[in-house]
């Protein structure tokens, strides 16, 4: 299902009785069948943006279309049917204790009134289809982080929703986990032509899952567009950061390697626009200046990979500028490192 948004605009009341714009002018366009991303840091406006998509809430202007339909301002009994063709899953699980893994997602199917031979197919179904098939009967105390929201997932699809929304259903669970959820999110949308819509204060969640993605800060959008296009040729400083952060960094099984953590001022990507020769060999033969690698590897996305180096670039100004400016024009997107 494609989502339109033309316009948004949100505001709360604060504790201290100011008003808060929490969403300022949005608009977007998600295509059917995708892995979109929605990314910005707290406070951005991420969480009151996926409450107006869903239809948790009404905006205070602008418009929210499915496949052409505006449902913004549904009755309530329109809005009550529509929310059933939706799935959230959240950070917490939101999973109810006194239930079984299998008594969780029966939970979705009992208040539409689906019979219970039924609802035993469909638990069954979903059990199998996230990799829980043994596990119906166990307690949600006896279960891991990770098995808990693979339950918080399968009852999200118990009634074949056209739309799943995560709302930072990853930021609970440690690194390897949530690959392993990112990959179960990726598999399922493929599977049941899901539209997902993913929202996350973390680039590599962005990386690992999304196709395409938009950027958030104090409630605007500031960049969207490929995840590709943003990884090699990021435009708002909010995106530099984020990006600064994932390079930098070492998360285990990743596979960009810092060897030294001292330095490091700049950043290149290498997408596909760079051509197959040996850039930096050449960088160093050209002009009077010093290359120190302090970390490089791939960044592997959903539509192809993406080369990232991190170094510093020792010479006099003039000579570092004009080096900076042939990394340029050899397709190279040269950043300064964020501190």
């Amino acid at each position: 299902m494609q989502i339109k948004l033309e316009k948004l605009f949100k505001k709360y009341t604060g504790s201290e009785g100011k008003e808060v714009t929490a969403v300022n002018d949005v608009s977007l366009d998600i295509p059917s069948n995708t892995v979109y991303g929605i990314i910005g840091k707290s406070g951005a406006g991420k969480s009151s943006l996926v409450r107006l998509i869903s239809l948790l809430e009404r905006p205070d202007r602008g418009a929210v279309y499915y496949d052409d339909r505006r449902v913004d301002d549904l009755s309530k009994a329109e809005l009550i049917r529509q929310h059933r063709r939706i799935g959230m899953i959240f950070q917490n699980f939101n999973l109810f204790s006194s239930r079984t893994a299998a008594g969780n997602i029966a939970y979705p199917l009992e208040i539409c009134g689906v019979s219970k031979a039924r609802i035993r197919e469909r638990v069954v179904e979903l059990l199998e289809l996230v990799g829980l098939k043994d596990r119906g009967d166990a307690p949600v105390s006896t279960l891991s982080g990770g098995q808990k929201q693979r339950i918080a997932i399968a009852r999200a699809l118990a009634n074949n929703p056209d739309i799943l929304f995560c709302d930072e259903a990853t930021s609970a669970l440690d690194p390897q986990t949530t690959r392993s959820i990112l990959e179960l999110i990726r598999e399922i949308q493929a599977k049941m032509n899901l539209t997902v819509v993913m929202i996350t204060h973390q680039m590599e969640v962005v990386r690992d899952a999304c196709q395409q993605v938009a950027v958030l800060d104090n409630g605007r959008v500031v960049e969207q567009g490929y995840v590709k296009d943003i990884f090699t040729n990021p435009q708002s400083s909010v995106t530099k950061d984020f990006l600064s952060h994932i390079a930098a960094g070492v998360p285990e099984n990743d596979n960009v390697v810092r060897w030294s953590k001292a330095g490091g001022k700049y950043v290149l990507h290498f997408g596909g626009n760079t051509p197959d020769a040996p850039v930096i060999s050449n960088l160093a033969k050209k002009f009077d200046i010093d290359v120190n690698i302090r970390a490089g590897g791939i960044h592997a996305l959903n539509d192809g990979n993406v080369g990232v180096m991190i170094v510093d670039l020792a010479g006099d100004e003039t000579v570092l500028a004009s080096s900076i400016e042939y990394l340029k024009e050899q397709g190279v997107v040269v950043e300064e490192a964020q501190k």
